[in-house]
């Protein structure tokens, strides 16, 4: 071989690394997690506060404001607003439910400009009806998974430093500093919430109603209780803190115990496409009847129909909650 093109080729494969490893770099010094943390940390050391935390989440009006307000006049639309605001994304109710509405109309008219069975179109535009609700749906679990391993290091941060001295909405200060979001952003909201004169009673109230979990409701009935009736506070956040590492442990032993029937779950819902796809793709004109015929129609919709009900049964069986 040439030693020419030896040289060449070792040149532009050490030239394709270098400018990957330079991109990777340039992502990492602005995009990455921990860069975006020390933003944010240099933000609150040398920023205006309010730019970072304000009191009133002005996203939620900003964008559509009038169907934000008709839906907020609404028992499902008050939920819905939880729902969107627990997932931490930029994104308003009206704006999730304007989207949804027309990606389904986009999947419905889509498959007749092909001349595809109106089926099609029926599946496509409640498959991307759909998707806008399970990617604010993953977002608001995947917030709410980091919450709760988050709150225990809260409760024992807030325990230490009423030890040591420190008032309550010192404490609370201290968490909104030292935690990482999500969970330090929420005590930032309550910390500024006191600071600019809301009751402490409507402060943790508004805490609870923004973080839909049941362990920050816990505390929030504790702290109340404890205002009232008095009692060691400090002794009160350590038994909270370890009645929910308990019970992050057991859920953990149950996540791992149910991951063998979620596992034949995906491979019994991905199995019958997986296999019409290859069937299709060796003999496509074994399946199409399915696609020409009335009755494969019929049939499609009951098969889909039937496997929906199955996806939800086994849900139930496999989702347990701790």
């Amino acid at each position: 071989m040439d030693t020419s093109l030896i040289v060449v080729a070792a040149v532009g494969f050490l030239a394709v690394v270098l400018s990957l490893e330079g991109l990777y770099n340039l992502w990492s010094s602005r995009s990455s997690p921990q860069a975006r943390r020390i933003a944010r940390r240099l933000e609150m050391i040398g920023g205006d506060m309010a730019a970072i935390a304000s009191i009133e989440r002005a996203r939620e009006n900003a964008r559509m404001p009038r169907l934000n307000a008709w839906l907020r006049q609404l028992a499902s639309g008050r939920r819905l607003m939880h729902f969107v605001n627990a997932s931490g994304m930029n994104i308003s109710p009206a704006e999730l439910v304007t989207m949804s509405v027309a990606l389904g109309l986009l999947g419905f008219v889509l498959p007749g400009l092909f001349a595809k069975p109106p089926i099609f179109g029926a599946a496509l535009g409640l498959g991307l009806a759909v998707a806008p609700w399970l990617r604010v749906s993953s977002r608001r679990n995947a917030r709410i998974a980091r919450i709760e391993r988050q709150f225990p290091e809260v409760l024992d941060l807030m325990s230490r430093s009423m030890r040591a001295g420190h008032a309550f909405p010192s404490a609370v200060k201290m968490v909104a500093d030292e935690i990482a979001e999500p969970l330090g952003q929420d005590f930032r909201l309550l910390f500024d919430e006191m600071n600019y004169g809301v009751p402490t009673d409507e402060a943790l109230a508004r805490l609870a109603d923004r973080v839909p979990l049941a362990d920050v409701s816990y505390f929030v009935v504790a702290v109340l209780i404890q205002r009232e009736s008095g009692g060691n506070l400090a002794e009160l956040l350590d038994s909270i803190a370890e009645i929910v590492r308990e019970r992050l442990k057991l859920h953990g032993k149950v996540r791992t115990l149910s991951a063998e029937g979620k596992m034949s779950a995906y491979i019994l819902t991905g199995l019958p496409f997986c296999v019409a796809l290859g069937v299709n793709l060796v003999n496509p004109g074994f399946m199409s009847l399915l696609w020409t015929d009335p009755m494969g129609h019929k049939m499609v919709g009951a098969s889909l129909f039937m496997m929906l009900l199955g996806i939800l049964w086994m849900r139930s069986i496999v989702r347990i909650r701790v």
